[in-house]
């Protein structure tokens, strides 16, 4: 009785928006209280050119998880159709006969995710060993890099559980890991040995994320042979949705490149610290706002994929008009922060080693705005399976991206720093026009 009753309260709250936000909000803040400690702790443990060295892995475990190429988004879009199936008539089972989601697809996705850590792993080893990531501590370096691996299982397991109405479970399950882990890295400034510092947080992620497969599992009602039948998931994927992964691989490619390039085009075109920061600060400030817009859009999207393959087309503008809104204050009080704190912050981040004027943190705030309406744009219509869309949208952000330095360096008269932040943010704000029309027009198509 009660186990029954604990379950009651914990579906009733599941159908809560707004407990669903409120809880994904606190983990959005734990996440970032994370990534922040990681270099507030980092930077002063580590010599300055291990740090650079160590941003440059960062970046490059940023690549790996994204390399992905969205699979993750593709298994919430169909297995949300195949649960919302049950309620709306889609006429869906879970045998996939139809083209709709077969449980085999599981265990094919982990096994493209771990074979994606093992291939990422390798080349890490690679290049450390041969120089061209160059280290006195592979050791921290390899578990840091498989600690930030473990997100790829991490991002199967929420998505796949959020699909079938458990986000609330995985958010709390992801809270207690982020405050033990937040724990476990502040040590290492009381006199914990670092690489015993994140040796601990693998270990706690795994079992954390093992029990949210576990959980999946008996949700799903899936039996070991699912997780192992890869020639059935495989043909499956291939008969009939090959093509997304294409474009959804096409797409993720692009943003990765696009978001994370200018580390690597920075350190080509100069070995001054201070741009690296720079942009760092500016990547950091958007993985903020892009994580705060993820939770309130992820809070929205049970009630906007059952509006949109309900063909309630009054219901999804409402709903797609608040998400812009709360994207825009979010990128609002981000911006007004910034402006009263952004130089402090940035000076005590990274140890008074490098300032950031005001003219440039403004831009840290223009690139922040449009990248509002990008965020909402993505998460919407990558939950609806439009990987094609988004493709189209990404391809002139690549090029802007990619862009920005050389055009930085032809600037004659402005410094780099100031230069590169100014298309950086004009290519977001260009995006920015493109995903708004996409919004617009998918609106119009679902019927009124």
């Amino acid at each position: 009785m009660i186990e029954k009753g604990a379950g009651n309260i914990l579906t009733r709250l599941e159908q809560s928006a707004r407990v669903i936000a409120l809880v994904k909000l606190a983990n959005v803040g734990l996440v970032l209280i994370w990534g922040f400690a990681v270099t507030y702790v980092f930077v002063r443990v580590l010599p300055l050119a291990e740090f650079q060295a160590f941003l440059l892995l960062v970046a490059f475990g940023n690549f790996t998880i994204s390399a992905e190429f969205g699979l993750t988004s593709i298994i919430y879009a169909r297995l949300r159709r195949h649960w919302l199936g049950q309620d709306l008539g889609l006429g869906q089972d879970s045998s996939g006969t139809d083209g709709g989601f077969r449980l085999e697809e599981m265990g094919l996705i982990f096994l493209l995710l771990s074979g994606l850590i093992v291939g990422a792993t390798a080349l890490l080893l690679g290049a450390m060993a041969l120089g061209w990531l160059g280290t006195a501590m592979p050791l921290l370096f390899l578990l840091f890099f498989l600690s930030a691996c473990l997100n790829l299982p991490a991002l199967l397991a929420k998505r796949a559980l959020a699909a079938i109405d458990g986000n609330l479970v995985w958010e709390l399950l992801d809270c207690g890991r982020r405050l033990v882990t937040i724990t476990l890295l502040l040590g290492v400034l009381a006199g914990l040995d670092v690489r015993l510092s994140v040796a601990l947080q693998l270990a706690v992620s795994i079992l954390v994320i093992g029990y949210a497969i576990a959980l999946l599992h008996r949700r799903l009602k899936m039996q070991g042979a699912h997780w192992l039948a890869f020639r059935a998931g495989g043909g499956h994927v291939r008969r009939h949705y090959l093509g997304d992964i294409g474009a959804s691989a096409a797409f993720t490619v692009s943003e990765i490149v696009a978001y994370n390039a200018p580390y690597f085009t920075i350190a080509l075109a100069t070995g001054d610290a201070r741009p690296m920061l720079v942009f760092d600060f500016l990547f950091k400030m958007t993985r903020a706002l892009s994580m705060l817009v993820r939770a309130m859009v992820e809070a929205a999207l049970p009630r906007i994929t059952r509006a949109y393959h309900a063909d309630d087309g009054t219901r999804f503008r409402q709903i797609i008009r608040r998400a812009l809104g709360a994207g825009a204050v979010a990128a609002l009080l981000m911006s007004v922060a910034l402006l009263l704190f952004g130089q402090l912050l940035f000076a005590e981040l990274f140890d008074h080693k490098a300032a950031i004027g005001l003219g440039e943190v403004a831009l840290v705030c223009l690139g922040l705005a449009a990248l509002a309406v990008i965020c909402v744009s993505v998460y919407i219509q990558g939950a609806l399976g439009r990987f094609r869309y988004l493709l189209g949208r990404s391809v002139p952000f690549l090029a802007g991206s990619l862009a920005s330095v050389p055009l930085a360096l032809m600037v004659g008269g402005v410094r780099f720093d100031d230069a590169f932040l100014a298309f950086y943010a004009l290519t977001l704000v260009g995006t920015a026009a493109l995903h708004g029309w996409s919004l617009y027009r998918l609106a119009r198509t679902v019927q009124a």
